[in-house]
């Protein structure tokens, strides 16, 4: 499992798929995650701007990422 790292109190799942590489772009991320592509703590969500905060972890095309 790979590992982000905030120095915030969250990060917007969005931004999470971009730091973590999972994606190129914003429009990128909105459209996969809008398509319920994207699994935050073993469940789809579709809210692009879902907070996660540390110890989240997200989940799209079989790469897992936790928030520290």
């Amino acid at each position: 499992m790979e590992t982000i790292h905030i120095k915030d109190e969250f990060i917007k799942l969005g931004q999470a798929m971009k730091l973590a590489g999972l994606v190129e772009s914003g429009l990128e991320a909105k459209l996969v995650i809008q398509n319920g592509l994207v699994l935050v703590n073993g469940e789809i969500d579709t809210r692009r701007g879902k907070k996660l905060v540390v110890g989240d972890v997200f989940e799209f095309e079989g790469h897992q990422v936790k928030v520290e």
